[in-house]
């Protein structure tokens, strides 16, 4: 851990967080700011995939745009970059710094500073997030229960959208539960970082939480073709 060496080398201890953490959310910002939706598109496509169908920059939009071939490469590089970004913060903060990480590559992804600032929702950055901060800190067990949950809602209703948000919310709701079953827990206030990023899903997806409401929120199919047409969510 850089911040604890940084200690031991004698480093002010107010000093060493401030390089710490700063380190973390400038990287982390920068890594998510590879928007993967965008490189695709523009080098496979010669297009950019803003530009079709919902207008984001995120592996559901690729999807209906290009196929599940675009989607998949777009899912594995954002979930590359995340977990790049969290195993960074690991190494420089331990599980803090893991949280501070993953939020800082979801506002990359959302707000990507090399493609002005228009990018995806954060949602494949979401769930690397809670994937290895859930093993890191011994419940794998949530990350399973949370994805399951996801398969129910987007197959039973296909929208995408829905099974972001719900599982979103409940991250944290779930993650609380079970911290505070173990008086001795060291995670006791490492739910706040969890409510941040869940929040932040959710407010991505305002728009999308205002289409199910109208009943105007565009499903996703696995088995239809590539279109230029769509809504929207990772």
């Amino acid at each position: 851990m850089i911040f604890a060496a940084l200690c031991d080398a004698g480093v002010n201890n107010t000093f060493a967080l401030i390089i710490s953490i700063a380190l973390t959310v400038i990287v982390s910002y920068l890594l998510g700011s590879l928007n993967f939706g965008i490189i695709f598109s523009k080098l496979l496509y010669k297009e950019d995939v803003r530009s079709s169908g919902s207008g984001n920059a995120g592996s559901t939009n690729m999807l209906r745009t290009y196929g599940k071939k675009a989607a998949i490469f777009t899912f594995l590089g954002d979930c590359a970059k995340t977990a790049l970004a969290i195993s960074l913060g690991l190494l420089l903060f331990l599980e803090r710094g893991m949280f501070i990480a993953g939020l800082f590559c979801m506002i990359g992804h959302t707000y990507p500073v090399f493609f002005k600032f228009k990018g995806g929702k954060g949602v494949a950055c979401f769930a690397i997030l809670v994937l290895m901060t859930s093993i890191k800190m011994g419940i794998w067990y949530v990350f399973v229960l949370l994805f399951a949950m996801f398969v129910i809602i987007v197959i039973g209703t296909k929208f995408v959208s829905l099974g972001s948000v719900v599982c979103s919310l409940l991250y944290p709701i779930i993650l609380n539960r079970i911290i505070h079953i173990f008086e001795d827990n060291p995670y006791q206030s490492i739910e706040i970082y969890a409510v941040v990023a869940a929040l932040f899903v959710v407010f991505q997806h305002r728009t999308n939480i205002v289409r199910l409401f109208k009943g105007q929120e565009n499903k996703i199919s696995l088995f239809k073709k590539k279109n230029k047409k769509g809504g929207e969510s990772k």
